[in-house]
């Protein structure tokens, strides 16, 4: 996938060593953007192995409205555990328990998971519930209805609720737009990690948009994808480095089985990827 291969070269090339909240420190370039025709592939990173299985899952947990981790866990996925598990560490209540502890904590005591799962009002709370208005199903009803709105927009950055948030929401605002009978996303996103972040982005806002155009009769368009401070961590430059020397391979297609016009009927066995080729998965630690 050309478009991400430039991205980190832009980065390496123009960016800017910056400081950050995590301590790692950054290769940071402010304002880039990205263009991704479905037409032409779903745009799944080819350069290292993206598992799809947890973008799948986190988009549904996100639809769903729920912000409690054990969703994901119970589905071992495991994109978010960091955040509550670095809280946990941090409480009285931590015996030494490892991670893979805490995650059969989560799994099987409810009351464990209740108290440490939650990440507070994330992006499921506010597409589904922002101070009582649920964003999401009044844009697919308005999509339906009036397609020429410059309205459709859903927004994840609550000031009010930010505080109260495991993390403040990245990826922070995406609109919708219809033009000749096809639905278009356009993603903006406030901060991006370029190795780890990024890829399931592209991914998990594509399919979004592949969900909606699904409810709303349209066809996919276009997925733009527009970053604030888009950020290679000191730690993954060798990651980003062997991916610039990997040839992308052809996108792979994805197939969506499911007919309804109601995006919380969908589940995963929904989705199928095809011809995804892709080189060997490459490690890299979150920063936290």
């Amino acid at each position: 996938m050309q478009q991400y291969l430039d991205l980190i070269r832009t980065v390496l090339e123009k960016g800017t060593e910056k400081t950050d909240r995590t301590g790692t420190g950054t290769i940071s370039y402010f304002g880039y953007q990205m263009r991704f025709d479905l037409s032409e592939g779903f745009p799944l990173v080819t350069t290292k192995k993206v598992h799809l299985k947890s973008i799948i899952y986190e988009l549904l947990w996100f639809i769903k409205g729920d912000t409690n981790i054990k969703y994901l866990v119970d589905h071992n996925v495991s994109i978010w555990n960091d955040w509550p598990y670095k809280s946990f560490k941090e409480s009285n209540e931590f015996n030494g328990e490892s991670m893979d502890e805490f995650k059969e904590l989560i799994k099987n005591d409810n009351e464990f998971a209740k108290k440490w799962g939650n990440l507070g009002p994330v992006y499921g709370k506010q597409w589904r519930n922002f101070n009582g208005v649920d964003q999401l199903m009044g844009i697919i009803e308005e999509i339906k209805n009036n397609p020429d709105s410059r309205r459709l927009i859903v927004s994840s950055w609550n000031p009010k609720e930010v505080p109260f948030m495991a993390l403040p929401p990245c990826h922070s605002l995406y609109q919708f737009y219809v033009a000749d009978g096809k639905l278009s996303l356009q993603l903006y996103q406030r901060s991006g990690d370029i190795f780890l972040g990024i890829p399931f982005n592209i991914a998990s806002y594509s399919l979004l948009l592949m969900m909606v155009a699904k409810v709303t009769g349209l066809k996919p368009g276009v997925f733009v994808h527009t970053i604030g401070d888009a950020h290679i961590y000191k730690n993954h430059l060798d990651q980003v480095k062997t991916q610039l020397e990997r040839e992308p391979y052809p996108l792979p297609e994805m197939l969506i089985k499911k007919d309804t016009t109601n995006i919380e009927d969908f589940e995963y066995e929904d989705f199928e990827l095809i011809n995804y080729k892709c080189h060997s998965k490459i490690k890299g630690e979150v920063a936290v």
